[in-house]
């Protein structure tokens, strides 16, 4: 076949690929399209061999190890397979699974498949071959005892660990390390360092990094050598390390990236000026936290007439950070900064991140503004979104804007005094779009916000609650707001973008909610289909009633996770057809991602990220990755960290409420300490206990005793081990449930839920 002209002397076996002209696009010599290859494979409806394949896609002896490639890639990634006999073949007409390996600290394990299905109950024999987030193929050799199917693994497809974090240890002179990640039960063996290496070298109960040289088989265990030596494991700060290590944070920033962010201007230059207008004799003021330094919302309102004009103006983060850079690429790769206890992974750089795009005061900035006009019913009537250059006139926080507009605090009031008339006009506004999202029927669960403070050792002195004030949610419905008219302003323009989407309960859950509430006397409305004003509405009714807690947190439960999408299926929570994140591209992807997309409309172009429009949904499933992924982190450091915490009160007694009910047992979180731990069903008495999950309840066959969720009890502090950072109760009594009346933004118990970041979905 002569290379110049291939589309020739193809013959028709070749032509007849469907993909045919989108192969011989991308490569001069096109080879049989993966898509071909399987339509053959189907058709023939039998394995067959390398050379039986050549001869049926015309692949030419010439063309033979290239060919070999593109099937192990296909092999690779699961979409063909090789029998003993060495024939190809499809995995689905084998009846095998292809999916990710799910294991547990006692050594079995899950296959989940990729395309959904029951998962396959994987031996603690078949996990010695894998570990943790491997992804494998199985076939179904039966049923498990407790009617589960179980898998034999047949291939390994692709290997997730690479390195692991771990503790080093020692017995009868063989060192191993034992994986932070309890989900890998497998012992990491040590190889000798070889003679005259520059490893590094740990003691036993250290924490290590390890490389595994040899991933575990049938025969034999994973093999690794010690990369990095993090320290002992009550090190200050240790959990915060192990946790980045642990779930794949990263931590730091290339050289490029570095590079690129040493290039950028210290302040803004008139240059940049240039398309911009000028907005830095505008009052807009930061209204944050009192420990933030990322400052990427500014705002300002005055009244017109009736109505209200509201200026959103955010930091300008696409100006420096242009798509496809380095700093681009590893933002891209961390997703979303990440909020420890004392310490924040950020997103972008310090020089970017706290100087050149936080909104600091008396200091001019660029930023992306939204200017609406907002009528006194809370309907946004119109937004116009502009480059400009700010001047923020003030860095205020929550607590002084709140003793001045709520508490009327004198001294406050005069320290603001040029800035209170603008203030106010927020606060007006503020009343006028919280009655529009009560009548759009946005649900507005009551949670509890917790924050640690730190002695000088870094350890816990104590857990307090932490109260979101009204200058809080002031905030919230401006950002609410500029998010929206996002959302709105792309879909008009038919600009792709990255929805923030909040779908409601699967059929499943909507089912179990309504049988948990109908043994209450209650019920959902909206039928199949309930919207948010439905579980408003049935909040409102909850409030005065003792057992409002249980009844929130199972309607809670029922909702799916937030994530992000190109494809818009509205915001249920909120109440809104469409929401996009657009106020904090300092600290998330996403919201980057939004204002290119909205610079592009305004210059009368596209934006796309990744080569194609496929690339929106790539990015989005990695954005609600990253997210998750940062959600797990901090709650493993608080978790250690409240384990600690919790080592001085052994054998000290707490009054609680349930916070879950498990098959195992109950979990308790305790008044006043926000700690939560476990009564595991063998300390909830002499009987035998059944677990009801439509009810959340535990039940005792003899005595019926019952432990439900939201229950009030006196528990027993047993142990607080660190090396699971498992907090265990002994339950001492059961308490009476007494109705008190609760704050806004308060639980009548302990049930805790921490919000990371600035402002609230």
């Amino acid at each position: 076949m002569s290379n110049k002209t291939p589309s020739i002397k193809l013959g028709k076996l070749r032509r007849a690929d469907p993909f045919f002209e989108r192969e011989q696009a991308k490569y001069p010599n096109p080879l049989p399209s993966r898509e071909y290859i399987l339509q053959m494979l189907v058709e023939g409806g039998v394995p067959l061999e390398f050379e039986r394949i050549c001869g049926q896609l015309a692949v030419l002896p010439d063309e033979y190890e290239a060919f070999r490639r593109r099937l192990g890639a296909m092999a690779r990634e699961g979409e063909l397979m090789q029998n003993r006999g060495g024939a190809w073949l499809i995995p689905d007409k084998a009846d095998l699974i292809r999916g990710r390996v799910e294991g547990h600290p006692d050594g079995f394990g899950f296959l989940v498949p990729d395309e959904g299905g029951a998962d396959l109950f994987l031996s603690p024999k078949e996990m010695e071959k894998v570990l943790h987030g491997d992804r494998t193929i199985a076939r179904v050799i039966g049923m498990d005892r407790r009617g589960r199917p179980e898998g034999k693994i047949v291939e390994v497809l692709e290997r997730a660990n690479q390195r692991v974090v771990g503790r080093v240890f020692s017995e009868h002179g063989v060192w191993f390390v034992v994986a932070e990640n309890r989900r890998i039960s497998q012992d990491i063996l040590l190889a000798p360092a070889p003679k005259g290496s520059k490893l590094p070298k740990a003691k036993t109960g250290q924490v290590v990094m390890v490389e595994i040289i040899e991933q575990p088989s049938k025969h034999a265990q994973p093999i690794g050598r010690i990369v990095e030596v993090l320290g002992n494991y009550a090190d200050p700060g240790m959990e915060i390390e192990i946790a980045l290590r642990k779930h794949e944070l990263p931590f730091g920033f290339s050289k490029e990236a570095l590079a690129e962010a040493r290039k950028l201007p210290e302040v803004v230059k008139k240059s940049d000026w240039k398309g911009r207008e000028d907005i830095t004799g505008l009052p807009l003021v930061t209204i944050d936290s009192e420990t933030a330094r990322d400052f990427d919302d500014a705002v300002y309102c005055e009244r017109q007439g009736k109505n209200y004009r509201l200026v959103v103006a955010i930091a300008d983060v696409s100006h420096y950070v242009q798509a496809g850079g380095a700093l681009d690429t590893d933002a891209e790769e961390h997703g979303n900064s990440v909020y420890f206890p004392r310490r924040v992974i950020p997103m972008l750089p310090e020089k970017l991140s706290n100087e050149l795009c936080s909104l600091k005061p008396t200091v001019e900035r660029l930023c992306m503004v939204c200017d609406m006009t907002i009528l006194a019913s809370g309907e946004i009537r119109e937004y116009r979104f502009y480059p400009a250059v700010m001047f923020s006139h003030a860095r205020l926080t929550y607590t002084e804007v709140a003793a001045a507009l709520y508490l009327r605090d004198q001294v406050t009031r005069m320290q603001l005094k040029t800035l209170l008339p603008h203030l106010e006009h927020l606060d007006a506004l503020y009343r006028v779009l919280a009655k529009a999202r009560k009548q759009r029927g946005a649900i507005d669960f009551e949670t509890l916000e917790t924050q640690m403070l730190f002695d000088g050792n870094g350890k816990i002195e104590r857990i307090e609650a932490y109260e979101r004030n009204e200058a809080h949610r002031v905030i919230e419905e401006c950002m609410l707001a500029a998010n929206v008219c996002a959302s709105d302003f792309l879909q008009k323009n038919q600009h792709a973008a990255l929805y923030r989407v909040h779908q409601g309960p699967t059929p499943e859950r909507l089912l179990k909610l309504r049988d948990f509430l109908a043994g209450f006397g209650l019920q959902l409305g909206g039928g199949d289909e309930p919207h948010a004003k439905d579980y408003a509405q049935l909040l409102e009714k909850l409030q005065d009633r003792p057992d409002k807690q249980l009844l929130q947190t199972v309607m809670l439960r029922s909702l799916r996770q937030a994530v992000y999408s190109p494809d818009n299926v509205g915001h249920f929570g909120l109440a809104y057809e469409a929401y996009t994140h657009f106020t904090s591209p300092i600290r998330r992807y996403p919201d980057l991602l939004v204002h290119r997309a909205i610079k592009a409309v305004l210059m009368k172009g596209k934006y796309l990220p990744g080569d194609n429009t496929e690339g929106w949904e790539k990015i989005g499933m990695h954005c609600s990755m990253t997210e998750r992924r940062a959600d797990e982190a901090t709650r493993d450091v608080e978790a250690w960290l409240k384990c600690y915490y919790m080592q001085d009160r052994i054998g000290e007694m707490f009054a609680g409420s349930i916070s879950s009910v498990v098959p195992f047992g109950i979990f308790v979180a305790l008044d006043d300490i926000f700690v939560e731990g476990l009564v595991h069903v063998s300390e909830l008495g002499a009987d035998y206990f059944h677990y009801d999950e439509a009810g959340h309840v535990m039940v005792g066959e003899r005595s019926g005793k019952r432990f439900r969720l939201a229950d009030r009890v006196r528990v027993q502090v047993l142990r607080a081990d660190l090396e699971t950072n498992k907090i265990d109760f002994k339950l001492i009594d059961a308490l009476p449930v007494v109705a008190k009346s609760v704050a806004k933004g308060e639980l009548e118990s302990g049930k805790k839920t921490v919000k990371k970041g600035k402002h609230r979905e």
